[in-house]
């Protein structure tokens, strides 16, 4: 794997230019080096993309433990924002993962799998902190639920109901995750949900 100033540089031309139409002359020139030197790094344009991908999603984690860390209300938790992930997830890094998903499925699937288990594992973290609190219910599938959310998040680049033009990627990610809190939560996590919407 290339450094990470190299993989911030190269995440950033991908995302402003898409998956698809960025080619390997693309890259060497951003870098100012020849095709030869990139192509010692990096077999082929897949190869890098891998990398990419691999760089993006971990930083996201990373960001994600950091909150984790930060904020100990479990509840609250699910609603804070961090402005680097908010930026992860824009509409271009939208388009980016829709190109992967259609033109590089065997390095998408890999990578959101991957993706997949820590980010459920760290709901499943806050699923056992809120019970702790009494703010969680007993009596369901944490790992499943955290999946079951993490796959309603996903499914928004995909689903065939509505446009971005009907329901933004805000609103739609602010409803599903109220739907998942109303599920979990007990009655003195509700009161914290009416704090954090009111």
């Amino acid at each position: 794997m290339a450094d990470q100033v190299f993989l911030q540089k190269a995440t950033r031309l991908f995302l402003e230019n898409s998956a698809k139409t960025v080619t390997m002359d693309d890259v060497a020139g951003e870098f100012g080096i020849s095709k030869k030197t990139l192509y010692q790094m990096y077999r082929n344009k897949e190869e890098l993309i891998e990398d990419v991908l691999a760089f993006k999603l971990e930083e996201i984690v990373r960001r994600m433990k950091v909150q984790d860390q930060k904020v100990d209300n479990a509840v609250e938790r699910m609603f804070c924002r961090d402005k680097e992930i908010e930026d992860a997830i824009n509409s271009n890094n939208s388009v980016f993962i829709r190109q992967l998903a259609k033109y590089y499925p065997a390095i998408f699937n890999k990578h959101m799998l991957d993706f997949s288990a820590k980010f459920s594992q760290m709901l499943v973290g806050n699923i056992e902190k809120g019970r702790k609190q009494g703010f969680y219910r007993e009596g369901f599938n944490a790992e499943l639920y955290a999946k079951i959310i993490f796959q309603t998040m996903l499914s928004y680049d995909s689903t065939p109901f509505f446009t971005e033009e009907e329901v933004e990627y805000n609103e739609f990610q602010e409803e599903a995750l109220m739907m998942y809190m109303h599920a979990i939560t007990t009655e003195k996590g509700k009161e914290i949900l009416k704090k954090i919407n009111s």
